[in-house]
């Protein structure tokens, strides 16, 4: 299971629940993959900026300097800080546009935490009120007609 910190922006006093950005705290592996891209999709420029100058100025310093698999290898520096630290960057983004961090969900899947917050928040009811079956008790076993004794779960009925 993952966590998703939840942030909503400033201007919702929590009356819009639906308003909210769930963002997950873990490994991107996308980002990972693809730091500059995944970077410039979650519209953090000035990050994206960095890593890409980061690894222009790392593959440059492989080629004049002659510092050979040296330069690749300190580029993955970059694509390892993206995927472990994504989040975060995303998170403190927010943060700086005027976002707040509302709180944590737990859960499997985003679909699964946005439905746990809206549940929490009171935007959706607990149980949904279609499809549930109406159940009636069971009757009561100890009245029954042949009460004779028994022997575990069999009817044993005893000779009178």
């Amino acid at each position: 299971m993952a966590s998703y910190v939840v942030m909503q922006p400033e201007g919702n006093a929590g009356a819009d629940a639906e308003a909210a950005v769930f963002v997950r705290d873990g490994f991107a592996y996308i980002a990972f993959f693809l730091p500059a891209v995944w970077l410039l999709w979650h519209r953090l420029w000035i990050e994206a900026a960095l890593a890409i100058a980061t690894t222009l100025a790392l593959t440059a310093l492989g080629n004049v300097g002659g510092f050979g698999m040296a330069a690749p290898l300190l580029s993955l520096l970059v694509s390892i800080y993206a995927g472990l630290e994504g989040a975060a960057l995303r998170i403190a983004a927010l943060r700086r546009r005027g976002w707040r961090e509302l709180g944590v969900v737990v859960a499997d899947s985003q679909d699964d935490a946005e439905m746990r917050w809206l549940i929490k928040a009171g935007a959706l009811p607990e149980e949904p009120e279609f499809g549930r079956p109406d159940f009636s008790p069971a009757p009561d076993a100890s009245r029954r007609a042949d009460s004779g004794p028994m022997l575990g779960l069999l009817l044993n009925p005893g000779k009178s």
